[in-house]
């Protein structure tokens, strides 16, 4: 017989873990399901922006966030061909919204808090070493098989999330396709210690070159070389077990070689990037979120915003639909939201500011590219309405239709 759960999540990301918070919090069984023995501290996302908070404040999370991590505000574009450098900043969002900065935080360290949470509640738990082998579902549930170190088991629940990452099992075990395209390039991530007091240098700097291209940002601030990510590209033909022996050369590029004796190498990770999504985010008693629903290059921190934001409306949705009966059309109404947000806005978004940072050949285009941010750091008008975008992001109230 398979054990019986109100809501499986499969994925122990910040995605995951997020939905399996704020069901536990509404007093339903969740279990979390994932293959790996641990959280995974691979790096990957760091910014939080500011439309983002809201909800970590809602789930009780922002003020241990807060304290893991530190408040931003600036921005700057850096241009290695002119030497131009277009500073703006968030300050004009000050009185208009709650949390005004973005927060930097690894991803990792955003999970491990989640987790935290998670495992305060008895309703709520997380299966270590489980690995997704199979799915099927009828018209009151899902049955998961699977694979753990102990043989294989199932698990039946009313509702499945899949938030198992662009490689999702559960969106290949539906079927579904993941339509896009996947970038030629590699890009590489890289974790380096490295003195902060470099001056023009703000906290998120993009740094515009089509050969050294980089988005520049700072993680850590808590010792004296300051934890910043390094994000740049290179060619796929170039062996990824040898990006290490590279990358002093690509720092050099950028920083200088009178720096390079004070960089430290903490982590890195090269990977491929993709533009794609799911070909819908339900599939009967079956729902997808974060990476699994949507894959986008990283290039202005938009791919965990919308993996927050699904969180943020399957918790709402789901719970209501779990809790208060509420007709699960709701569902439906969650996937074709959160597809459309990233269709119609994130993905597009990012594949600009991925040309604007690594394919900036053209000289007028570029210039005309960065004219909207020479003028956000003139005007506070025009700079609070670009940055609301990411707000745009967010589903409004799916249960209020």
């Amino acid at each position: 017989m398979s054990e019986e759960q109100q809501v499986v999540v499969v994925g122990a990301g910040p995605t995951g873990l997020l939905t399996a918070l704020g069901l536990a919090q509404q007093g339903i069984e969740v279990t979390v399901v994932e293959r790996a023995p641990g959280l995974q501290d691979a790096p990957r996302a760091i910014v939080y922006h500011w439309s983002t908070l809201d909800g970590l404040d809602r789930l009780g999370l922002f003020e241990a966030a807060r304290t893991a991590g530190f408040f931003k505000q600036d921005y700057a574009y850096r241009v290695r061909r002119t030497g131009e450098i277009v500073e703006y900043g968030l300050q004009p969002l000050a009185g208009r919204v709650k949390h005004p900065y973005n927060l930097h935080l690894g991803q990792g360290a955003l999970a491990r808090i989640i987790l935290d949470e998670v495992e305060k509640f008895p309703n709520a738990r997380v299966l270590w070493r489980h690995e997704l082998i199979g799915v099927s579902q009828d018209e009151s549930g899902a049955e998961l098989r699977l694979r753990s170190d102990t043989g294989e088991t199932s698990l039946r629940a009313a509702w499945v999330v899949g938030a198992d990452g662009a490689r999702s099992a559960v969106r290949g075990a539906l079927g579904l396709g993941f339509d896009g395209m996947t970038w030629p390039e590699r890009f590489v991530a890289a974790n380096i210690r490295f003195p902060d007091d470099r001056e023009g240098w703000a906290q998120s700097t993009f740094y515009v070159d089509e050969k050294y291209g980089a988005i520049i940002a700072k993680i850590d601030e808590s010792c004296e070389h300051g934890l910043w990510r390094y994000t740049y590209m290179e060619d796929a033909a170039l062996p990824a077990e040898t990006v290490t022996e590279r990358l002093p050369g690509f720092l050099a590029q950028v920083f200088g070689e009178d720096v390079m004796e004070r960089i430290e190498l903490d982590a890195i990770s090269p990977y491929r990037m993709h533009q794609r999504s799911a070909s819908t985010y339900r599939a009967g008693r079956v729902l997808l979120a974060g990476d699994a629903a949507h894959a986008t290059n990283p290039c202005g921190g938009l791919g965990l915003t919308m993996g927050l934001f699904d969180a943020y409306a399957l918790i709402e949705t789901l719970g209501a639909v779990v809790v208060k009966g509420v007709d699960d059309s709701v569902l439906t109404r969650y996937a074709d939201a959160r597809r459309t947000a990233f269709v119609d806005k994130a993905s597009p978004r990012a594949t600009s500011n991925k040309q604007l940072i690594f394919h900036s050949g053209d000289s007028a285009k570029l210039d005309q590219d960065l004219e909207i941010f020479r003028r956000m750091g003139r005007e506070p008008e025009l700079a609070a309405e670009v940055l609301y975008f990411t707000k745009t992001l967010e589903s409004p109230s799916l249960l209020a239709r």
